[in-house]
Formats: C-alpha cells, sequence, structure tokens
C-alpha cells in the first residue's frame, strides 16, 4: 500500500529516522509523531507526548492515515530492561492502535523484540511460527521489557481482526549503527579505543545476530508495505560472536592492542545464543539486508571517529 499516508512514531528515534528515507522513496506521506522533530525534509511532524493519550488521539484522528509504524518505547540504555515506564508504554500503545482504527487506519506494523522469546533454552535460530517439524520457538519473556512488549502484540493481536486491521510484529534482535547512543556495546567499545583507552569486555563467546540499523529500518519499511501478518524476525539470520564483533570494532579503530576480551564478567541472565530464523522475513516479506557487518562496523566507526574529531575543532 505504498504512496499511503502513514503515521510514524519514534521518528527522531534511532530506527524511526533511518525509515523514513525508505518510506519517502516508497511514495508514502509521512506524518511523525513525537516529542521532538526530527531533521528530515518531506515529513509533517507532530510534537506531542504519546503517553499524553487526549493529545495523541486527536493528533491521530486529525490525520487519519491508512497506516501505522509504530517504534517509539522507552530504551534508555541500561534501564530499559526493568524500568516501570514499560507499563506506560503498554498502555500507550494500545490507545495509539484503537485511535488509529478509528480514525480508519487499515494496517499497521508495531515494533517487538528478540527479549519476547524464551533465553533460558537457547535454540538455533528463534522462530516466529512452526515449520514443518520446525516448532515455533518459546515465548518466556525474562525481562519486564520483553513481557510487556509480548503483552502488547498479545492484545493488539487480539483486537486488530475486530477492528478490521491487518497487523503485523517485527521482533527487532542486536542492531548498531552510526548515532546509537553512546552507552550501548558498539560505541561504548568503539569510543573507549578512539580515545586510546583499554576496552574492558566480556569473554564474548556469546552469539548473536546483528544487523545495521539502516536494513533494520527497510525492513520496517518493506514489512509495512507487503501483507504480511504476524511476527517477523527484523534480523539478519547470521549468528556471529560478540568477540568477532568487537575484534572488527578493533580493526576499525586501529587499536586491537587496547581490547580486553574478558576483563568482565557477562551480565546475568544473558543467553549464549539469540540468532533469528529469517525465513518469514526474507521468503515472505521479501527482504535482505544489503550491509554486510564488516562494512557496517567500518562505517560505524569512521562516523565516532569523525565526530570525535568535529567535537575536538568545536571545543
Amino acid at each position: 500500500m505504498s504512496g499511503s499516508r502513514v503515521l510514524l512514531t519514534g521518528g527522531s528515534g534511532f530506527i524511526g529516522s533511518r525509515a523514513i528515507a525508505p518510506l519517502l522513496a516508497a511514495g508514502y506521506e509521512i506524518h511523525a509523531l513525537g516529542r521532538s522533530r526530527g531533521a528530515s525534509e518531506g515529513v509533517t511532524w507532530h510534537e506531542l507526548d504519546l503517553l499524553d493519550d487526549r493529545a495523541a488521539g486527536r493528533v491521530v484522528a486529525d490525520v487519519a492515515a491508512e497506516q501505522l509504524l509504530h517504534l517509539a518505547w522507552y530504551a534508555e540504555p541500561g534501564r530499559f530492561w526493568a524500568a516501570p515506564e514499560n507499563l506506560d508504554w503498554v498502555a500507550a500503545s494500545v490507545r495509539l492502535l484503537r485511535a488509529f482504527a478509528e480514525a480508519g487506519g487499515r494496517r499497521a506494523v508495531i515494533a517487538g523484540t528478540c527479549a519476547e522469546y524464551d533465553w533460558s533454552d537457547p535454540v538455533e535460530r528463534c522462530s516466529e511460527l512452526d515449520y514443518g517439524s520446525r516448532q515455533a520457538t518459546p515465548l518466556r519473556p525474562a525481562t519486564l521489557y520483553g513481557a510487556s512488549k509480548h503483552a502488547t502484540r498479545l492484545v493488539a493481536a487480539a483486537y486488530a481482526p475486530q477492528a478490521g486491521l491487518s497487523l503485523a510484529w517485527g521482533r527487532v534482535f542486536l542492531l548498531y549503527g552510526p548515532g546509537e547512543d553512546q552507552r550501548r556495546l558498539v560505541p561504548q567499545v568503539a569510543g573507549a579505543l578512539l580515545a586510546g583507552e583499554p576496552a574492558q569486555t566480556s569473554d564474548g563467546a556469546q552469539v548473536r545476530d546483528f544487523m545495521h540499523v539502516d536494513d533494520v529500518a527497510a525492513g520496517f519499511a518493506a514489512l509495512l508495505a507487503s501483507n504480511v501478518e504476524g511476527p517477523v524476525n527484523i534480523a539478519s539470520g547470521e549468528g556471529v560472536s560478540i568477540a568477532d564483533v568487537l575484534a572488527l570494532i578493533a580493526a576499525a579503530a586501529g587499536r586491537r592492542e587496547l581490547l580486553r576480551l574478558g576483563a568482565l564478567p557477562r551480565r546475568a541472565g544473558e543467553p549464549d545464543r539469540l540468532v533469528a530464523d529469517t525465513r518469514r522475513l526474507s521468503g515472505e516479506v521479501g527482504f535482505a539486508p544489503a550491509i554486510a557487518l564488516e562494512q557496517g562496523i567500518a562505517e560505524t566507526v569512521d562516523a565516532l571517529a569523525a565526530a570525535g574529531r568535529e567535537g575536538g575543532r568545536g571545543r
């Protein structure tokens, strides 16, 4: 349904700001909701707090978009896993979906998380649906964040059919890229190395599914434009150890000698393996990531180095 009006939440955020370009390229008329305006042109910005249900409801009714891409959520690094703000976003997301449907909306895509899956018994790949003899991976979130996303999906999935909505749920795995919060893994390690400081990490033996934020955003845009419903993993489908990712960061920064693998313990509750089954994304949505991990890490480190040089000149 490209060419229609889309309501975008989180448009100034890490993923949302990258989703604007593919949405515009597909011909969408974009109306972005959020507390701050982004820098992108060709977008109608509506500054408001999505937790203010009356204000959000009025704007949603006025815009009367045919499609919704809901990416906004509380995401402060280090805190979002157990933050009570997650409860606020469950309620806000359900209200938003209802207001969207009552304003004539037809197609909604909402961002979920790999934290909805059961991490206590790592599997080769986390699957959204049954495939032949392979059953879908159980959904047993171990954090308030994961449980809140899971609860939102359950309510949205029950509401959508009776409201006449086509609903898809994009589960994001590990993402990275320029502009990521400095407290996250890639910019934190790269920042230390670029500053000539040791970067202390865990042993890095954990296997993860990393995807560049531009590919994540493009994947959401492709999912929105498709007719696919239900949960869809937004991921690369490739498993790589965190140690290998850290090695790519160190190589791009030119400071391999400053990487201190194993200097820190792992975070409690971390699964050994977290990799997505991406058959729905590739086979049904028809989307595949375009940015290889080595290229993406190199570009991210280069962007951090350039930002550091620019900041140095500004002092």
